[in-house]
């Protein structure tokens, strides 16, 4: 049966590190997406918290699958040298934490149009890939409601006007729904070669209320039945953004993590793929 990699943003389940790694270990996943602990976002750990904190993950035999940075959540028409700056140090986590990925995004446009800040949208990115891959490291751009890359065909065109090994697609079907798109037959069809990552939390059209995976409409199952079918073998990272008052998933952070690490595997189990 093939297999993918289970993975996720274990800020969720709590600040504190030992509840972070005491819930992935009990719902079995061996890795996280890096973007914060201590009630503190990745790229602005001290060097004693870093070494700390991969000490804590090597002793417990977690990995880090990607560093959830928050590189290009800001509008395209400010100091972006400053922010390059920013995305230096996320490249530099990178390196510390031992995973080849950076997840980014591409940049908010108030009071303008995504095709009036495409060109310093796309500049911007030849920039931030070109120093990624003098790293090693590649850069996964993450759909997100509000920024350019927020539906499919600005997506395709940020991917493919760059059109580097090191920048790829992080597909968040649950974002595409909330931005109005069906995933899986307006989003999928356009970026299923780019995606280098999925991340896990599914969506109701209805109202954009955030479900665990399978509970929504983004057509998670067929999805990655043929994202595995063409060879994905890459991580599936829960991002929950479960709410604590929801009446069906709520909780505590912990609780609602491993709801929707549950919620994940029967998806997975349906479309009959496994888990490393």
């Amino acid at each position: 049966m093939p297999a993918v990699k289970l993975s996720g943003f274990a800020d969720e389940i709590a600040a504190d590190p030992r509840e972070q790694i005491a819930t992935l270990q009990q719902n079995q996943i061996r890795y996280l997406e890096l973007r914060g602990v201590w009630n503190t976002n990745v790229l602005d750990l001290e060097p004693d918290r870093i070494e700390e904190f991969r000490h804590m993950l090597d002793d417990a035999g977690i990995g880090v699958s990607a560093i959830g940075s928050p590189i290009g959540k800001v509008p395209i028409r400010s100091d972006l040298d400053a922010h390059f700056a920013r995305f230096q140090v996320a490249v530099e986590r990178a390196c510390q934490f031992a995973t080849a990925y950076v997840r980014v995004f591409s940049f908010y446009h108030p009071d303008e149009s995504a095709e009036d800040c495409r060109s310093a949208v796309i500049e911007q990115f030849s920039r931030m890939t070109e120093y990624a891959a003098g790293a090693e490291v590649v850069l996964l751009h993450e759909n997100e409601k509000g920024i350019f890359g927020d539906i499919p065909s600005r997506c395709h065109d940020l991917l493919t006007a760059i059109d580097h090994d090191h920048l790829r697609a992080t597909f968040d079907p649950a974002n595409f729904i909330q931005a109005g798109i069906d995933p899986a037959t307006e989003a999928w069809p356009d970026l299923r070669e780019y995606v280098a990552c999925f991340h896990i939390k599914d969506a109701l059209k209805r109202d954009k209320r955030v479900v665990p995976a399978g509970c929504g409409d983004g057509g998670l199952e067929p999805i990655l039945a043929q994202a595995v079918a063409a060879g994905f073998r890459g991580f599936c990272s829960l991002e929950p953004h479960l709410k604590a008052e929801d009446p069906d998933y709520g909780g505590s952070g912990a609780e609602c993590f491993s709801k929707a690490a549950g919620a994940l595997r029967a998806v997975l189990a349906a479309a009959g793929i496994d888990t490393e």
